[in-house]
């Protein structure tokens, strides 16, 4: 493992626990707010920047993002998702610590499979962790823009099935695994620094939409959907947009099995 794959890979620990206690911290501030709507935006932000409880927790988010940039830009976008993807036990955690409650049994059961795969992937990485191409400018605007509009229709058509807080959380994430992309297109330099806009514009529409599921559902349940679209698009589109290599042989099993792990994990905490 290189320097460089052992820098990015504290960094992504580093941002992906920071984030996930911004999570918890912004689901109880939005929680106990009046309720926010998208029809009324101003509105909706002033009662967000007017709780110091939620501007810490978002505070903590941006330092996140922060750590994720800068681990984006030392190893490929598989690989840092993969890593992030398993924070989601420390929110189980803390969460389960903070109400005065024990996790149970299909919790933990997720967060011990988080932990194996992780340490699959730590094995893996002997295999090799290469960062792949740039990937054709066309295709992925085109990602993006199917991903985008699958958020969409997942929040015109999907409230009545699937409930607010799961369909604000599952179009949430979505938006967010946009502005996960974006951001690892955006570190390449030169023209790609444009992504910057569809960065902006990810990230925003899915802490809005995080918010609006927050108060309707937990913080496992909105977190915890979100992280799993949040992670699993951004991984896919690593290895089909950006052509980022999977070791061969056993390597490349362990490395298969071990992404599975971290993001198929996340389906089993849905307790609120």
């Amino acid at each position: 493992m290189s320097i460089r794959t052992l820098v990015a890979l504290v960094l992504a620990l580093l941002s992906t626990t920071i984030t996930n206690l911004a999570y918890l911290r912004e689901h109880d501030a939005a929680a106990a707010l009046p309720v926010l709507s998208m029809r009324r935006p101003l509105h909706s932000l002033q009662l967000l920047l007017g709780d110091r409880g939620w501007l810490l927790g978002f505070a903590m988010e941006t330092s996140g993002f922060l750590l994720y940039a800068g681990a984006l830009a030392l190893a490929s976008l598989a690989l840092v998702q993969s890593i992030t993807a398993g924070g989601i036990g420390v929110l189980a955690y803390v969460s389960s610590y903070i109400r005065g409650r024990q996790l149970s049994r299909r919790e933990r059961s997720g967060v011990i499979i988080s932990v194996l795969g992780l340490l699959a992937l730590g094995v893996s990485l002997v295999g090799g962790s290469g960062a792949g191409r740039s990937g054709s400018t066309a295709t992925i605007l085109l990602w993006l823009g199917a991903t985008g509009a699958l958020a969409l229709l997942i929040l015109l058509l999907g409230r009545a099935p699937l409930g607010v807080a799961v369909s604000a959380a599952v179009a949430g994430g979505l938006f967010f695994s946009i502005g996960d992309i974006s951001t690892k297109v955006a570190t390449q330099g030169g023209a790609r620094i444009g992504f910057l806009v569809t960065l902006i514009l990810g990230y925003t529409l899915g802490t809005v939409l995080l918010q609006l599921g927050y108060q309707a559902g937990g913080a496992l349940t909105v977190a915890g959907l979100a992280t799993l679209l949040t992670n699993a698009v951004p991984i896919a589109a690593g290895t089909i947009v950006l052509d980022e290599p999977v070791p061969s042989g056993a390597f490349g099993g362990l490395r298969v099995l071990a992404f599975a792990a971290v993001t198929g994990r996340i389906l089993a905490p849905r307790h609120q």
